[in-house]
């Protein structure tokens, strides 16, 4: 059953993108130094109304994320906070070397939302399908590196982001996401959620691909396997205790997530485990392959992406 048709999980009643456009005037209005930065996504990621309220806090740069890189660079060594938002794979794999160098290299504070990740980017194909952002920034020293799993998360982590200094990534869907968290809930760098218990196996999953692992875990409970499952938002730092806890407990570890296996989650989770605590797992994620056109549930099928998948490879390793 896919999750966001379930009775169990329902979608936020805020998309992802109205969240973030929200969060920033909210940010901006009590903050003057708040300065938003965008690539001619305004009406992509909702904030185009914000050009009337914070006029002069927010900037269309054009189509030159690079450019739009060095200008938030700019804007921070004079004790602006730049948000920088655009595509994912535009915020990471084009504007990397300005990101590397004028940004991080510098010890600027810049934080940067990538939006449309992974398979979410359905018909802008295959150029505009981030498969490999979250690799790239976890090369950068000192990096935070979060993956929103729904709205309120991605409401909660801008927040937080314009209380800490630093290079701060943090990557999104647009549309509606799979309701988890209410409006009080709080979250905490380098700590992960565990959003339910389960003794055989732990499901460790991040964006969308949370739901999925909630739908497997019922897939598996139906099996008699007890499946824990975690959002591990946190990406950098990666919460290294409580994936030690979970596999000494279960002995198998299966990651999920909605880019390419090498250089993500699951690598970040396999370099935990293999240091600290040798563990069976699987990695469930895009293996070897180049984005395409398609809708969401069509690439959850086709990069094998979807609850039955994680179920799936829990069996393997049971």
């Amino acid at each position: 059953m896919n999750p966001i048709t379930s009775p169990v999980y329902e979608l936020d009643k805020v998309e992802m993108r109205q969240m973030y456009a929200n969060t920033m005037l909210e940010l901006a209005q009590k903050n003057k130094d708040i300065i938003c930065l965008e690539a001619d996504l305004m009406s992509a990621i909702a904030t185009s109304h914000l050009m009337t309220k914070i006029s002069k806090q927010i900037i269309n740069c054009g189509i030159m994320e690079a450019n739009m890189m060095g200008m938030a660079a700019g804007l921070a060594l004079t004790g602006k906070i730049p948000y920088v938002h655009t595509f994912a794979q535009f915020a990471t794999r084009r504007a990397f070397d300005q990101l590397f160098v004028s940004g991080a290299y510098a010890r600027l504070n810049i934080k940067i939302l990538g939006s449309d990740s992974g398979i979410t980017a359905e018909h802008n194909g295959g150029t505009h399908m981030a498969f490999e952002d979250l690799g790239l920034v976890r090369l950068i020293p000192n990096a935070y590196i979060y993956e929103a799993s729904d709205a309120n998360q991605l409401g909660f982590l801008l927040r937080k982001a314009a209380k800490e200094y630093g290079i701060h990534y943090i990557r999104t869907i647009r549309k509606k996401a799979v309701k988890l968290y209410d409006e009080k809930e709080t979250f905490e760098t380098g700590k992960g959620k565990v959003l339910r218990e389960g003794k055989d196996v732990a499901l460790v999953a991040s964006g969308i691909m949370v739901a999925e692992s909630l739908q497997a875990a019922e897939i598996l409970r139906k099996q008699g396997i007890e499946a824990t499952v975690i959002d591990m938002f946190t990406i950098k730092p990666i919460d290294r205790e409580l994936l030690v806890k979970y596999a000494e407990k279960t002995k198998r570890i299966v990651t999920a997530e909605n880019h390419n296996v090498i250089g993500g989650l699951g690598s970040a989770v396999a370099e935990v485990l293999s240091e600290h605590c040798p563990t069976k797992m699987r990695r469930i994620g895009v293996k070897e392959q180049f984005g395409q056109v398609g809708k969401v549930n069509y690439l959850k099928e086709y990069y094998k992406l979807t609850a039955k998948d994680i179920a799936k490879a829990v069996l393997e390793l049971m």
